[in-house]
């Protein structure tokens, strides 16, 4: 079945994308919640219509998330958290706290398009994050995890 997303859908695609995916996948979930519908051929070419007229936006949205990658490459995050014996943390470190500690900095970055390499943190030290900050902007972001000051 291939279908128009309307939104993005995470290991699927992107909003505007044409995917084919099983009918039962598409049917029940995908167009129930709204996030696609059916790719016929006059949705097609509203969809070609509407992109060519998307394509000046999108490179100005591209050229904005470079900007905001080039600052965040100067960036030092230091994320302070409880620590225990040996380094090891109460509770963890995930992409929440990184969203919040860049919130900080001036630099708003909703927590999903953050992710984590390893999943969430359980001891202090630096680590390294990739950060999504358009569909063509990807960039690594290194942050360090430090003890709590008492």
């Amino acid at each position: 079945m291939e279908l128009i997303l309307k939104k993005d859908v995470e290991n699927l695609g992107f909003k505007d994308d044409v995917v084919t995916v099983k009918n039962g996948y598409g049917r029940n979930f995908l167009i129930p919640q709204g996030m696609a519908v059916l790719a016929t051929p006059s949705a097609k070419k509203v969809l070609a219509e509407n992109l060519r007229q998307k394509a000046h936006k999108e490179k100005q949205a591209i050229e904005e998330a470079q900007k905001v990658a080039e600052a965040l490459k100067g960036l030092e995050v230091k994320i302070p958290a409880k620590v225990g014996e040996a380094n090891k943390l109460f509770g963890s470190v995930t992409n929440i706290d990184l969203a919040a500690a860049l919130e900080k900095q001036g630099h708003a970055i909703d927590r999903k398009f953050l992710f984590i390499k390893g999943g969430s943190i359980k001891r202090t030290g630096p680590y390294e994050a990739q950060i999504r900050l358009h569909r063509e902007v990807q960039m690594d972001f290194e942050f360090e995890v430090v003890p709590e000051k008492k």
